[in-house]
């Protein structure tokens, strides 16, 4: 099943909805390694992005009744991972030291040609985000991502209030998660296509 064969993989979950374990195994060693290396395009964190692929599959066993319903299980199963994906985005903005965990990701350096290139892609995408919006939140980004100021060195090199710089690195995370969402869903169908 090396080509993407909609009729065997709609038999597999018609057997997945019956309780069939070893069509799960099918499924899973079908899918395992794409949705995790779609996933850790946008979380660049390798262990998020193995808790994501256990819980995507979770969530489909869980759900097996319904997956006799599934016309095109491949949509199913990177819809399941792009919500949970932006799930973790949504869930990471919120939380300041998983996004320095993110930060610190983007920045490593790496010798795998694959690696290189998945943080190549993220990279372009906050650039693409960041070049959408005034220069002064980019300045503001640049100085609290990239050179690593804190909130009162930013301040001292911009004249803006600590409380406007804070709510300047709010608004820029905010907007770059919702573009990188925006471009998850065409992203993974650029990789479904890619993929065949």
């Amino acid at each position: 099943m090396a080509e993407y064969d909609v009729l065997s993989e709609k038999l597999l979950l018609e057997k997945i909805a019956q309780g069939d374990e070893l069509a799960f195994r099918l499924v899973f060693d079908l899918y395992k390694t794409k949705i995790y290396t779609f996933i850790v395009n946008f979380t660049h964190s390798r262990a998020d992005a193995e808790e994501i692929v256990q819980d995507t599959f979770l969530t489909l066993w869980q759900n097996r009744n319904t997956l006799h319903q599934i016309e095109h299980p491949r949509n199913y199963i990177y819809t399941v991972v792009r919500n949970k994906t932006y799930h973790y985005l949504k869930q990471a903005s919120k939380s300041q030291a998983r996004m320095q965990v993110i930060w610190a990701n983007l920045k490593l350096d790496s010798n795998e040609t694959e690696e290189t290139l998945q943080l190549q892609e993220s990279k372009k995408l906050i650039d693409e985000a960041l070049s959408m919006m005034s220069a002064q939140k980019q300045e503001v980004f640049r100085l609290s991502r990239y050179e690593g100021f804190s909130h009162e060195q930013i301040s001292d090199a911009t004249c803006l209030s600590k409380s406007r710089v804070k709510n300047i690195i709010v608004e820029v995370l905010k907007f770059i998660k919702m573009y990188i969402a925006q471009c998850t869903s065409i992203l993974a169908i650029i990789s479904w296509f890619t993929d065949n």
